[in-house]
């Protein structure tokens, strides 16, 4: 849930179309409460929520929807905390930080705005890569339902298969869509995708409830899983988590933005991760659709998963647009100004809802890009570890640290007074959590790594 706070006020969160011109002479932006929800749905609800049933067998009944309502409760106040530092002085006139490294470099300065560019461009980076993983599986589970479906649900060897090849197949269709100018451009995609998100944690939801009722009963404990010996879970594998003037019109907007996909994403996250534990216990599969709980009715399964891989079509480009808009500004700014290559552009028009304006520029290093991270995700194929490791190392730096550190700036809160105290003890039990998830998570992609053939492409 890490990456609501990260933009949801600046790269993704505004589809602010361009009108008007505003006060600090930028064009002002008319997007709406519910166009900015869909971009931060779109980027929050992944395929991720269908792993949270194992996540709560790992703390509990009790342990499980406390810590994820805890952690709704962070994110909302953090993300509030991202919205107040959207303009720098005057909150109707003044600088305008349209994107997250803007807002640390008008607030914070100095060697700050390097570090957060290299933390936010690795997690947008390491995001795209767990994104292809995991559309390529659910891919793949398309194909091992329907065998299972004719085969029987026991060959579960005869039904196997890898995922590698359809992350070529995913990364070809990436490239077609990283052509998309920018993140306003494809408002169209991210309302599509958040309901293909909604649709799918739907499904899951819906087969959770009809295996509770099969089972007879909830199944689960009140501590989770066992530790120790002959548990089959260690400790440290057990610790990864499946991560004041009156506002402007922008300000509020935004605030409502973010109340809306905080409070959807937290519900959607709780009936997923308490159905799924429900119906499972703690044999909870590392992923609802893709973990083979269900096995029938196959269709439903397929159209579940199908669901998965058009929402992670539409999050790997809210996730992908920041870093393209940031290196087409270098480029036209600073690097190559002027150059034939930027200015030379054809339109290509998608029926009503989307135009693809092509430069030989944009062609060549969006496609470089999406090449680079389709090879990485067919070195790392462990989904669960990769979502695991990727949430917890960006959590702490992106979502609490930062937005905390400009709002004390921006507001200058005293040291010391009440309100200091409490924002620092937020950010101190943040990078606690932060770290013991981190090192849960690279227990469970070394343990992964012991089993990998990263040159078998049909293992």
């Amino acid at each position: 849930m890490s990456l609501a706070a990260d933009l949801a006020a600046f790269e993704r969160g505004g589809h602010m179309v361009p009108s008007k011109a505003a006060g600090d002479g930028e064009p002002r932006r008319t997007g709406t409460m519910w166009t900015a929800s869909a971009h931060i749905i779109t980027a929050v609800i992944g395929s991720g929520v269908l792993s949270l049933a194992w996540g709560v067998a790992q703390l509990g009944w009790v342990a499980g929807p406390a810590v994820m309502v805890l952690f709704g409760a962070v994110i909302y106040c953090c993300s509030v905390l991202l919205v107040e530092c959207y303009r720098t002085g005057d909150p109707y006139t003044g600088q305008r930080n349209r994107t997250y490294m803007d807002a640390v470099r008008a607030n914070l300065g100095g060697t700050k705005v390097r570090l957060c560019g290299v933390l936010q461009f690795a997690n947008f980076f390491g995001v795209c890569v767990g994104i292809t993983i995991a559309s390529s599986i659910s891919m793949l589970a398309i194909k091992r339902a329907g065998c299972f479906h004719v085969r029987g649900h026991d060959q579960r060897e005869a039904c196997g298969g890898s995922s590698r090849p359809y992350m070529v197949v995913y990364g070809a269709l990436q490239v077609v869509f990283s052509q998309i100018p920018n993140l306003h451009k494809m408002w169209w995609l991210s309302t599509l995708a958040s309901a293909m998100s909604l649709s799918y944690s739907a499904i899951g939801i819906a087969l959770g409830v009809a295996q509770i009722v099969a089972n007879g009963g909830v199944r689960g404990t009140i501590t989770g899983v066992f530790v120790g010996a002959g548990a089959g879970v260690t400790s440290m594998q057990k610790d990864t988590v499946k991560p004041v003037a009156p506002p402007s019109t922008e300000t509020k907007v935004m605030r409502k933005a973010v109340a809306v996909s905080v409070a959807t994403t937290t519900a959607v996250y709780l009936m997923c991760g308490c159905v799924g534990y429900a119906a499972f216990g703690n044999d909870s599969p590392d992923n609802l659709l893709t973990g083979f709980g269900f096995f029938e009715p196959f269709w439903l399964l397929d159209l579940a998963n199908a669901g998965v891989v058009v929402h992670l079509v539409g999050t790997y480009q809210v996730v992908a647009q920041p870093v393209f808009a940031f290196l087409d500004g270098r480029a036209a700014a600073g690097a190559w100004p002027g150059s034939a290559a930027l200015g030379k552009r054809r339109v290509l028009r998608v029926g009503s809802l989307a135009e693809i304006e092509v430069s030989p520029f944009r062609l060549a290093w969006r496609t470089a890009f999406v090449c680079v991270t389709t090879v990485a995700s067919t070195l790392l194929p462990f989904f669960g570890s990769m979502v695991g490791l990727i949430g917890a190392a960006s959590f702490w730096p992106l979502t609490v640290y930062f937005p905390v550190e400009m709002y004390i700036a921006q507001r200058r809160v005293p040291r010391g007074s009440a309100q200091w105290l409490s924002l620092q003890a937020l950010s101190a039990g943040c990078l606690v959590v932060s770290v013991a998830a981190s090192a849960g998570s690279i227990a469970g992609v070394v343990e992964a790594f012991k089993a990998h053939n990263p040159f078998c492409w049909t293992c």
